[in-house]
């Protein structure tokens, strides 16, 4: 098997697996208990609530866990603009982010909030000119994705954040969901953060929000005080424990695995633009662990299920995507529909090997020229 679709799901992380295990066998307590048992489990989650936040590079009592990125998405962004209303309801994002922000913020717009999108420049980056003049008197929260997960454009967050910096009133989330273990994390600009553990090879179910102390957030999941008054439920410490051993260990050894995804992406690239057909969408302000590319006359789906027959594993846009329409973010970089409706989505890892992008390479060669054949004998 060639397993190139890891921006959608890695695999889990067989020392991740393990300390989950342990949790729940050997700490089978609830948290919010007061005898013993409770209060084992209690300083376990502590002891990983404390690990999150100084790989993050902020204090504990800014963490909150929740399900994945999607919940982090939805209480970052309704929590912060429902406790915030009162500073009006404008809110600013790109069409380049992920369905959890873009669902959210239209669901918010049917319900009386203003959204608009900042533009976007020709190498995929945030217009910081188009943002300032967007900014209102109303503007609440501004949600931007560190990178893309269709295409992986790189967002200089910190940049936006400084420059959010001379509107107060204005709360900055980021979406890095795709960028935790693929590039440098710095929050100190930054009001919101998510992240979620199965991206960074841990466990389906568990992820995080990094809420900065001055920010308030009105709770979408209610039922009392739990790990944090901003999610209610009985901590689950067995996700907690895993998330924060995944992050430990995606942060391990950074700068050898980047290289080496970096290493893979030159080489497929460089392969990639000898092909017929083949339009690559990625572009230089890209993590090297997304390739996103087009196939002129080939269908996403068609195309990816072909590869799917050698073994071969990629995705058409996001596994989170509803529909089978044409990708909004390989759009908004390119304005060309053609393009945006054929764009399929490579994407790599550390445990990658260089034989599984040649043997990727000689397939994607071969499908091309069946299916092509196929269409020339229909039309």
């Amino acid at each position: 098997m060639v397993y190139l679709d890891y921006s959608a799901t890695t695999p889990v992380n067989k020392d991740v697996l393990d300390s989950f295990n342990k949790v729940c066998l050997e700490y089978p307590g609830n948290a919010n208990s007061l005898h013993k048992l409770g209060r084992e489990s209690y300083h376990l989650m502590e002891a990983a609530t404390k690990q999150v936040a100084d790989l993050m590079g902020v204090d504990s009592s800014e963490v909150i866990f929740t399900s994945g990125a999607t919940e982090s998405n939805n209480l970052a962004i309704i929590g912060s603009i429902l406790k915030y209303k009162n500073r009006g309801n404008h809110i600013l994002t790109t069409k380049l982010e992920h369905s959890s922000i873009l669902e959210t913020v239209n669901y918010l717009e049917k319900n009386g909030f203003v959204v608009e999108y900042i533009n976007i420049l020709e190498n995929g980056c945030v217009n910081l000119d188009d943002l300032k003049s967007k900014i209102r008197e109303d503007t609440v929260l501004v949600s931007i994705c560190q990178v893309n997960s269709e295409i992986g454009i790189r967002q200089d967050v910190s940049q936006i954040g400084k420059l959010l910096k001379d509107y107060p009133k204005i709360i900055f989330h980021v979406d890095g969901t795709q960028a935790v273990g693929k590039t440098k994390v710095n929050l100190d600009n930054i009001d919101l953060y998510s992240f979620s553990g199965h991206k960074i090879y841990g466990l389906k179910g568990i992820g995080c929000l990094i809420k900065k102390k001055h920010i308030e957030l009105v709770p979408i999941i209610h039922g009392g005080k739990s790990e944090t008054i901003y999610r209610s439920g009985t901590p689950t410490v067995s996700l907690y424990v895993s998330i924060a051993k995944a992050l430990k260990l995606a942060l391990m050894d950074f700068d050898k695995k980047y290289h080496h995804v970096e290493y893979l992406n030159k080489y497929l690239k460089a392969n990639l633009e000898t092909m017929n057909l083949v339009n690559i969408n990625s572009n230089e302000n890209c993590v090297p662990h997304i390739v996103n590319i087009s196939v002129k006359s080939i269908k996403p789906e068609t195309l990816m299920h072909a590869l799917a027959e050698s073994n071969i594993y990629i995705s058409t846009k996001t596994a989170c995507s509803f529909d089978n329409s044409m990708s909004l973010s390989v759009y908004e970089l390119t304005k060309n529909k053609e393009i945006a409706s054929h764009s399929v989505r490579i994407s790599l890892s550390y445990l990658t090997t260089i034989d599984e992008i040649n043997y990727f390479l000689k397939i994607l060669k071969e499908k091309i020229k069946e299916l092509t054949i196929d269409l020339e004998g229909i039309i």
